[in-house]
């Protein structure tokens, strides 16, 4: 077995490892600082910090030869046999000489830079710099210019690390910055009329070092030493890029990519980076609503003092007695929902009505699939768990029908549908006025559940507000099969409850919601989700090991009842 000394501690290869000095250290738990080196792009060994000494180890004999100059980690395979010294007096120094050069011309403009408190520079300096400043305090000016919509650039803060241009070549391709000059006036800049304006641009921010490129939505909002953080899953599409959700006293202020090898790497798009704005919005739903006569008018949008405020104490005795009482009942599975939450509303309308229609929400497509150089695709299905949805509705029904299909049998006759639970969660209205109006002229009982009002809200018996993103706790299941985790990050607006909280309550669970248990009831009664039994971890777990067993199921599944 092949093997590495780091710091006189031997560490095993697998034949298969491709490791450099960087990686091969952090496999020690030793970590060696660096700027330029990014594991997502190419090698540059540019900025010097990660200077390490390193020889080879003589196998029969045991001997050590050693390399007589510095060499940098991020440049150096971690072949067998051989040997890195990351803590020596000469490797100290040259880290300190680095810092020193680095912080010669860098304006120390700490108090006012967004990055301070997650700043490598300022992290480094504490760890690696001279003790005390040799060079003369003169006064500097930070030059700012943009380089696109969503990027500033603070130019005297750059280190030259060149993350940010080897990412618009190697991983977005467009190629938009460049560094211009030479020696000491080498700067980041973009050509005339070519801004920083491809659809992954916010990540440049996220792998900048230092404070030298900014994010214009966030810039000057938070102090990061005053936000919590919390794992997620972007609901933008797809993908289901593994994120961070940076928020103070329940408001989200930054979306960032968190490193998922099977999902995102390290990146994420600008669509889902800022499309979380709506969470926050005076507009969304703040309370549960009852309309106050006992039908509602076909084809009549109803006036706001029509309806009057339901009890969310009472509500879950009052719905199972109206929808008891419509029989026939059809449940429209939105797929934003969670795999949590579709699991215990096709449960909770099974039990009501055996025969229970279930029904997949419209699925909103736009445009095509767009793919960069590196694999990353920002998908064009706009929905976090069409796929976890469908299994689920598979399991309960046999088969998934569809929105379209669906519509196509609603004739809009009064009573033709009994009671209709419609699930929704999108940020723009998803149903026009004339398809609202055929769905509540055919249905005896209304109940929607969205963010925002709508054509179809305005109709409905009960409205009913539901949880954004990142107010709810569950799975969703992205594209490729591979199901992902995750506590909520901010409460909702009071007044609001995550869906699954509800039907929870409707079931007579006692307690608190808790996603991990619905979980593994979900991986008890359907193969496809079996492996969920254990503990998700941070990267989630790939469903397709399943697909046999799901097979298995949804031919087998037709008429099963919950």
């Amino acid at each position: 077995m092949p093997s590495v000394f780091i710091d006189g501690q031997e560490i095993e290869l697998s034949p298969e490892d491709r490791l450099n000095g960087i990686q091969a250290a952090a496999r020690a738990g030793v970590e060696i600082p660096f700027y330029c080196y990014h594991p997502g792009l190419s090698v540059v060994a540019s900025c010097r910090m990660c200077l390490v000494e390193t020889g080879k180890r003589d196998a029969a004999t045991g001997n050590i030869v050693m390399l007589p100059k510095l060499v940098p980690a991020c440049q150096t395979p971690a072949t067998d046999g051989t040997v890195f010294i990351t803590d020596s007096e000469k490797v100290r120094q040259s880290r300190a000489m680095v810092e020193e050069d680095l912080l010669i011309d860098h304006p120390i403009d700490c108090p006012i830079c967004d990055k301070a408190g997650e700043c490598l520079l300022q992290d480094y300096h504490f760890q690696h710099g001279q003790k005390e400043r040799r060079a003369d305090i003169k006064p500097f000016t930070s030059r700012r210019r943009p380089l696109g919509e969503t990027v500033t650039l603070f130019v005297d803060r750059c280190v030259m690390c060149s993350r940010c241009v080897r990412f618009t070549r190697e991983i977005s391709g467009t190629s938009e910055l460049f560094v211009t000059g030479r020696g000491s006036t080498e700067e980041i800049d973009v050509l005339p009329g070519f801004p920083l304006e491809n659809k992954m641009s916010g990540n440049v921010v996220d792998i900048c070092p230092v404070g030298a490129l900014g994010d214009k939505d966030f810039l000057y909002s938070q102090r990061v030493w005053f936000m919590k953080n919390h794992d997620n899953v972007c609901a933008g599409c797809s993908t289901g890029c593994s994120i961070t959700v940076d928020e103070n006293q329940d408001r989200v202020y930054r979306l960032r990519p968190r490193e998922n090898p099977h999902v995102n790497q390290w990146w994420m798009c600008d669509e889902g980076r800022y499309g979380f704005h709506h969470v926050h919005s005076p507009q969304r739903l703040a309370g549960p609503m009852r309309h106050k006569a006992a039908t509602v008018g076909r084809g009549q949008a109803q006036a706001s003092d029509n309806f009057e405020a339901a009890d969310w104490t009472k509500l879950p005795e009052e719905l199972t007695s109206k929808l008891t009482a419509a029989k026939r009942l059809t449940g429209v599975f939105s797929p934003h929902l969670t795999v949590e939450a579709a699991y215990l509303l096709a449960t909770y309308l099974r039990s009501i009505d055996p025969q229970a229609r279930l029904v997949l929400g419209l699925v909103p497509i736009e445009g095509e699939d767009e793919r960069f150089a590196n694999g990353f695709t920002i998908r064009n299905e706009k929905c976090p768990n069409r796929r976890g949805v469908e299994k689920v509705l598979s399991h309960f029904a046999g088969q998934v029908e569809t929105w379209d299909a669906w519509l196509a049998q609603v004739d809009g006759e009064a009573d033709t549908l009994g009671g209709v639970w419609v699930s929704g969660g999108y940020k723009t209205d998803w149903v026009d006025a004339e398809t609202a109006e055929r769905i509540a002229g055919a249905a005896s009982l209304l109940i929607v559940q969205d963010l925002f009002m709508s054509p179809l809200m305005t109709l409905a018996h009960y409205q009913l507000p539901a949880a954004a993103f990142a107010e709810r706790a569950g799975s969703y299941v992205n594209h490729a099969d591979r199901l992902q985790s995750f506590a909520w990050s901010i409460r909702p607006p009071m007044g609001v409850r995550e869906e699954a909280s509800l039907l929870w309550r409707l079931l007579g669970r006692r307690g608190l919601y808790q996603a991990r248990a619905v979980l593994d009831d979900v991986a008890r009664e359907i193969p496809a989700f079996s492996v969920a039994i254990y503990p998700v971890p941070e990267v989630g777990i790939d469903l397709k090991v399943n697909l046999l067993a799901e097979g298995a199921v949804e031919k087998g599944a037709v008429g099963h009842n919950a």
